[in-house]
């Protein structure tokens, strides 16, 4: 897997990495290629020790079921059967826990997560309100021109109609975002099989009284603040010159 260069994600990033008064929004956006290469086929090998590359994991019923009837459920571009059937083949289950693997390297490690940590999305529509409302909550009328640009960005990198749509949903002890004072979290993948690609979508809301992320939000600001000074610098160093022409 190959974490693949893209600004508008860089930037969306940012500004999903936000204080909310009582909480803290941490998320993130990144494209990844699913192209294997040299280390990657040799994980992939003795990941395929335990069964076939096209055998079928039975994945935990998504979310989303309990609120949807089954006449508004999407069927998978996958197996193309039953809309309620939850399976994947063993090779997509290999890239969506290394997509995990290589988003938070160094701090987890997923090669132990199992198929019935996952589940597929049979909703475009549903998972983007959950998305949406989480966030809006979180950010407010803010969100309301954020929403728009960062799913057109989705979009324009993976085609969103051309994708299964998975969700990570672990059980607390292998949860990166079961960390005392974690309010709620998510983890979609967007795997596009004709371009062999994952857009991986990350957010979480953590108290202010934990503590957590806080270095992510200083991170931000420091960049802002090194950016503002690059400016200045550029202006001050810039005017003399001219002057002296």
């Amino acid at each position: 897997m190959k974490l693949l260069e893209n600004s508008s994600f860089e930037a969306l990033s940012s500004r999903l990495c936000v204080e909310t008064g009582e909480s803290r929004i941490l998320g993130r956006i990144e494209s990844y290629s699913c192209k294997m290469a040299g280390d990657d086929k040799h994980m992939f090998k003795q990941f395929c020790q335990e069964g076939e590359p096209h055998v079928l994991e039975a994945l935990s019923p998504p979310q989303s079921t309990s609120t949807t009837s089954p006449s508004q459920l999407g069927k998978s571009s996958e197996d193309g059967e039953n809309p309620l059937s939850d399976k994947c083949c063993r090779k997509t289950l290999f890239y969506l826990i290394t997509t995990l693997n290589e988003s938070f390297r160094p701090d987890y490690d997923f090669s132990a997560a199992r198929a019935h940590e996952f589940s597929r999305e049979p909703s475009l529509n549903w998972v983007a309100n959950a998305v949406n409302s989480s966030l809006f909550s979180a950010v407010g009328e803010e969100f309301n021109s954020l929403g728009p640009e960062l799913w057109n960005a989705i979009d324009q990198e993976i085609n969103l109609q051309s994708c299964d749509i998975y969700s990570y949903n672990p059980d607390l002890d292998s949860d990166p975002f079961g960390e005392e004072g974690s309010l709620w979290s998510f983890n979609y993948f967007f795997y596009n099989k004709k371009l062999k690609r994952i857009v991986f979508f990350t957010c979480r809301s953590v108290s202010v009284l934990s503590g957590y992320g806080r270095d992510c939000l200083d991170n931000e600001l420091d960049m802002e603040l090194d950016d503002e000074e690059e400016m200045d610098g550029f202006t001050e160093d810039r005017c003399p010159r001219a002057l002296c022409v």
